[in-house]
């Protein structure tokens, strides 16, 4: 059976190739696809959405909603450093006139997710790639309808390695650590795909040239220009690998099997200061299964044949 899933991001250039992934397999039905700040303005992510299903063309139209344009506290923070200007590195698609491969949900993301919490109980998966803060709304609006959701598996954190916004923090945790708190204590059942799992799966120059550029089709090219792929000097612009933050999260929804996870008491610190955003392993705390292992040859061999 095919899972239902809701795809709640905030469209940067690893969200993008969680949506291709999720969209090109059979094993998942992607009822939804939410948006929320964070790698770039609310307005850009929603955009990059429309853009992405403007390149999938999935043949079901999922729901599109706009969820939070900023934290629950604290400042608004973005990459654009690691994204480019409009979130999607140096990849451009136009959106054209009258050609839609989406249905508008006219509310706000919160309300979209309960409501079809409710409308499919204890079926839905819902995948969160970027900052939880349309979770934390949903949570505080109705925790009884949220409760309804099968699982949350959550890309974001550091458990047992260095942050890449703070030495102690993760970009998605930090930029909203008082809804990561309020998510990890739902009592929905959690998968966590942390640093500690992602930096195990990353695309490589072998990988660009000898598994992905043979391919020629609209996803791989996309692929290459997203990542600032050069290909005639075989390199990455400012960079040695990528790392494919986003699409592990969805892989360990199609196969479970890709990680090991170890169930962990975890606390998210939430006050302001040099540990702003850390999670850290408490005795007594929410039990979270948390991912720290990756097949990652299989993983990436499933990555690169979902692009045809």
């Amino acid at each position: 059976m095919a899972k239902k899933v809701i795809l709640d991001c905030d469209v940067g250039v690893d969200d993008a190739l969680a949506l291709i992934l999720a969209f090109h397999s059979p094993e998942l039905i992607v009822e939804a696809v939410t948006g929320v700040n964070g790698n770039v303005p609310l307005d850009s992510v929603f955009s990059n959405i429309q853009k992405m299903l403007s390149l999938i063309q999935p043949k079901r139209k999922p729901i599109i909603a706009r969820g939070a344009d900023r934290p629950l506290k604290g400042n608004t923070i973005h990459a654009h450093s690691v994204h480019g200007k409009t979130g999607l590195g140096e990849a451009k698609i136009d959106l054209r006139e009258g050609e839609e491969w989406w249905q508008k949900y006219l509310g706000p993301a919160d309300e979209l997710i309960l409501e079809l919490a409710y409308q499919f109980p204890d079926e839905l998966t819902l995948i969160a790639v970027g900052p939880l803060t349309n979770l934390a709304l949903a949570l505080k609006k109705d925790p009884e309808g949220m409760k309804k959701l099968k699982e949350l598996v959550i890309m974001g954190g550091s458990v047992r390695t260095r942050g890449n916004v703070t030495p102690y923090a993760e970009f998605n945790i930090f930029s909203d650590p008082l809804a990561a708190h309020i998510v990890f204590e739902s009592g929905i059942p959690i998968s966590l795909v942390p640093l500690d799992a992602t930096h195990q799966v990353f695309l490589t120059p072998y990988w660009m040239d000898e598994r992905i550029k043979p391919l020629h089709t609209p996803f791989s090219n996309f692929v290459i220009e997203a990542t600032g792929y050069d290909l005639s000097n075989h390199r990455f612009k400012n960079k040695d690998t990528i790392f494919l933050h986003d699409p592990l999260a969805v892989g360990a929804v199609i196969d479970p099997t890709i990680v090991k996870t170890e169930t962990l008491s975890l606390y998210v610190d939430v006050d302001e200061g040099e540990y702003y955003g850390r999670i850290t392993e408490v005795r007594d705390g929410p039990k979270i299964d948390v991912c720290l292992e990756v097949d990652a040859e299989r993983f990436l061999e499933l990555f690169v044949a979902r692009l045809r």
